[in-house]
């Protein structure tokens, strides 16, 4: 299986980052090799369809599920229509995120969260 999560550096005991589109970085976790690899997210300073081309991106990596703060509903649907589930991060490193999922023990996002405006960095 290979997760996406959105991440705040690109070492695996990197912090989540909550935000999708605005991500610093998507972490490509593969489950079968326990790899993770750097996927640089272009459309962090997007003024608008971030969460589509990181949906894109996603979609691209080969990824069936992403781990992220929210989807927007764009984003969410998006990722829906191409079978990719997506699961809500809490604080923590991703390394403690792959573990969470891997345990059941994280929530699986079943509506869009609000469409963020603001551009760049929060």
């Amino acid at each position: 299986m290979k997760i996406v999560l959105t991440a705040k550096g690109k070492e695996s005991s990197s912090p989540v980052d909550e935000r999708f589109g605005r991500a610093e970085y998507f972490i490509l976790y593969d489950d079968a090799a326990q790899t993770y690899s750097v996927i640089n997210n272009p459309g962090q300073y997007e003024n608008s369809g971030a969460g589509v081309k990181a949906s894109q991106i996603v979609i691209d990596a080969g990824a069936e599920v992403v781990i992220t703060g929210s989807l927007g509903p764009k984003a969410f649907m998006v990722l829906r229509d191409a079978g990719i589930r997506g699961y809500q991060n809490y604080s923590g490193t991703l390394e403690e995120m792959v573990a969470a999922f891997k345990e059941e023990k994280l929530q699986e996002l079943l509506t869009p969260g609000e469409e963020v405006k603001t551009r760049g960095r929060s």
